[in-house]
């Protein structure tokens, strides 16, 4: 018998009971609650702020625990309005029926202060497991993708957060109009499609620089293709006035872009490829290039043309620099070579694509035959031509004087 009166039997009885409701927790959540509880009501007296911090770190060992606050409430409630019947007060209550009038009073503000700490422990402790976890996650990202990190450290630190760096793996960076956060909803729209219903997916989402990051496993172009149909769905259809394709309105205006590096192993290898996916978008972007996808590995020639500068400069020099005595510049002659090559060498549809007649597309062709003494319908000239205009488009020239 307890000092309250009620027996320590049926404190024991009330508490596995409560913890029965609650779903099966441990009654230890409960710490000395009951009695507390118990004395409280006897004595008339409404519970001590040095009881009440008790219940405050109950609250939070339970947050730590991976405790559902709702199954922890249950716990407290269940407990509380199960004891109530083996109170002293209310098994005597047909003798004196104010003792239990006075004894339920007590019992609800004890209960009510209680549970309020309780509640407020279990929060705060969970924002502080929330804030250490996005930490520890954008920690991670850093070092994964800029490669400073201890490489062993690193694949040991992977696999906590769903990556298994062993075998090839790729980036797919997404670039929008508007930047990304990582609480932005598409953010999670992206990480349901990408990991499925199940969460197991082989992958992370993460946001950096402004720029949506997927890093995933890629052990064949299906599984590329897989991902990346996935984040298309999750970002949405459709297209602006200029061909691009625009994210779903009900989530963010704007128009985006995917960059996807080449699939390598090892955490060395993610880094490798987070680069090219980069250099991918950096590249669309001095191009002109709107498809919504652009794949590293597309764009090879592109980067042979980027890395032997003196190379490309000398080829603008030798076969561009006549367009310069063209009426209006060079501009327009290359705009016009960049839309033929883009068409597949269709007059009509580079028509269409510069909102010229075919006249006059076929004018500017002949025009820079004259110049240039290269006939984009020969096979050797259309190849140099191609490669120089598109040195030209990367370098920026004419708009930009070359070194």
């Amino acid at each position: 018998m307890s000092r309250t009166g009620v027996p320590d039997d049926a404190i024991r009885r009330v508490a596995a009971a409560g913890a029965d409701d609650a779903g099966g927790l441990h009654v230890e959540l409960l710490g000395d609650f009951l009695d507390v509880l118990s004395v409280a009501v006897c004595e008339g007296k409404p519970l001590q702020r040095r009881q009440l911090h008790r219940f405050r770190a109950r609250g939070e060992e339970a947050a730590q625990q991976g405790v559902a606050l709702r199954a922890l409430l249950d716990l407290y409630l269940s407990s509380a309005w199960r004891l109530w019947r083996e109170l002293p007060a209310v098994i005597a209550a047909q003798s004196d029926p104010t003792a239990v009038v006075s004894a339920g009073e007590v019992m609800l503000r004890a209960v009510d202060d209680a549970v309020a700490e309780l509640a407020e422990g279990f929060q705060l402790a969970r924002r502080s497991l929330v804030r250490s976890q996005v930490s520890a996650r954008r920690e991670f990202v850093d070092d994964l993708l800029t490669g400073g990190a201890d490489v062993v450290g690193l694949l040991g630190r992977a696999s906590g957060f769903g990556l298994h760096l062993s075998g090839p793996h790729a980036v797919a960076v997404v670039t929008a109009t508007r930047e990304f956060t990582d609480d932005n909803p598409l953010v999670r729209a992206v990480e349901r499609a990408v990991l499925g219903s199940k969460g197991d997916a082989d992958a992370l989402v993460a946001s950096k620089s402004g720029k949506l990051v997927v890093v995933f496993a890629a052990p064949d172009r299906d599984a590329v293709d897989h991902v990346l149909a996935g984040i298309r769905s999750a970002l949405g259809p459709g297209t602006d006035d200029d061909g691009r394709v625009q994210l779903q309105r009900r989530a963010l205006d704007g128009t985006w872009q995917i960059g996807v590096g080449r699939p390598r192993t090892t955490a060395s290898g993610v880094v490798a490829s987070y680069r090219e996916a980069l250099d991918a978008l950096d590249l669309a972007q001095r191009l002109s290039l709107t498809a919504p996808i652009i794949d590293a590995r597309d764009l090879l020639v592109y980067r042979v043309l980027v890395n032997d500068r003196p190379a490309v400069t000398d080829l603008i020099h030798t076969l561009l620099t006549p367009l310069l005595e063209a009426r209006g510049g060079a501009g327009p002659m290359i705009d016009t070579l960049l839309a033929y090559f883009s068409a597949g060498g269709n007059t009509a549809k580079t028509a269409r694509d510069l909102h010229l007649s075919v006249r006059a597309v076929t004018y500017r062709l002949d025009r820079i035959r004259e110049l240039t003494g290269q006939n984009v319908n020969d096979p050797n000239d259309s190849f140099a031509l191609h490669a120089a205009v598109l040195g030209a488009k990367l370098l920026d020239w004419p708009a930009t004087e070359l070194a």
